[in-house]
């Protein structure tokens, strides 16, 4: 387990007490949430098999962990600026910290569903769930988890309820909160569908891949869950009131989303397996992505021809002439370019839109996915 508190000690003479690891004592929630979730589980259904229980945690523990989990953290960092003259309490922070986990939860149900859709191979450096062997279980110790990860998925959307109801019940914005995840997770999904049918693997048409059906998949896929969800939650906690805050909110933070998934996509061709914890399939999975998008506006007939024959198979000798072809167009390059002008066109809309919610809220979250490598 990792420790809660990093005690180093500043060199700073007026250093008087050691450094939080914010991560580290978000980490050390999970262990206590997902006992709760278990013990809960046993008291209302004493009669229920405990190798299954088991089961879940294990399932719990091998898709939760092991993130940057930038999403869950993001919910104190928000709260913190938003409370800005007072630090938050230690209720407060605990509050943050199991909120966050619900967003970690709701990224590890998406994701293990994800996996299994896009044929995924490996996640955080290690194999996908559903690919993983010997899951605690009599008879397992040599299968891989299957298609009982579709049930995994379903029990860890499931935890996140059972917190929210356990924890935040009696909190006056309890109801905000269920819609909140319920909407969120509904917007996801319907981006997921999006992405599922405008480009299925059994039906290759590169011409249906648009930069405006890119954005709208980017949207509902990615940044309602991703950057929206953390904010609101703290601006619930903090008591901001106004749909016009939650609103302009939105609006920063859909084009933030958008800036992320566009790296992503980038990071899915050119970043490092070993560095993002996964090997990229987005030209194999007949991926709607931004990068085969720039190609087709700027390759040449031939170059067209050479995607179209190459894109969305699953050979690899086809996925290198496909990258080839990116690498003629100086996709990088593109990218680069983008990135600059997507990030100076974001503190132009927090400027706009932020009215008197703390910048810091934005540009926080800015720097953490700015330059990214993982």
């Amino acid at each position: 387990q990792e420790p809660i508190l990093n005690t180093t000690m500043a060199a700073a003479p007026d250093a008087k007490r050691p450094k939080v690891d914010k991560k580290a004592a978000f980490v050390a929630e999970f262990k206590p949430l997902l006992d709760e979730v278990l013990n809960d589980a046993e008291k209302l259904y004493p009669d229920y098999d405990k190798g299954a229980l088991e089961w879940f945690r294990k399932s719990m523990e091998y898709n939760c962990l092991g993130g940057k989990m930038n999403r869950g953290l993001s919910v104190l960092d928000s709260l913190k600026h938003l409370l800005k003259d007072r630090e938050p309490t230690v209720d407060e922070i605990s509050e943050a910290n199991i909120l966050g986990w619900c967003i970690e939860w709701l990224q590890a149900f998406f994701l293990v569903s994800d996996d299994i859709m896009d044929g995924s191979i490996t996640r955080r450096k290690q194999p996908c769930w559903y690919k993983a062997i010997g899951p605690p279980c009599k008879g397992w110790e040599k299968e891989e988890v299957g298609m009982v990860a579709i049930n995994d998925a379903f029990l860890i959307e499931s935890a996140i309820y059972k917190i929210l109801k356990l924890r935040f019940r009696k909190k006056p914005y309890y109801v905000d909160l269920l819609e909140l995840f319920h909407e969120v997770t509904y917007q996801t999904e319907l981006g997921q569908m999006l992405d599922l049918i405008t480009a299925p693997e059994h039906h290759i048409d590169l011409s249906k891949f648009t930069i405006e059906k890119y954005k709208n998949i980017v949207k509902y896929k990615t940044a309602f869950y991703s950057f929206y969800l953390p904010v609101a939650i703290a601006m619930f906690m903090a008591g901001v009131e106004g749909q016009e805050k939650y609103d302009n909110a939105l609006a920063i933070l859909l084009e933030m989303g958008e800036f992320f998934q566009i790296q992503d996509d980038y990071l899915d061709c050119y970043g490092d397996p070993e560095v993002i914890g996964k090997i990229g399939t987005d030209i194999q999975d007949n991926k709607c992505g931004w990068l085969v998008i720039q190609a087709l506006q700027r390759a040449s007939p031939a170059q067209i021809k050479v995607l179209e024959e190459n894109y969305a198979q699953h050979d690899m000798d086809k996925v290198a002439r496909v990258k080839q072809v990116y690498n003629e167009l100086d996709l990088k390059s593109v990218f680069k370019a983008y990135e600059e002008e997507s990030y100076a066109r974001l503190h132009t809309l927090i400027k706009e839109k932020a009215g008197d919610l703390p910048v810091e809220i934005f540009t926080d979250f800015a720097k953490k996915i700015y330059k990214r490598t993982v």
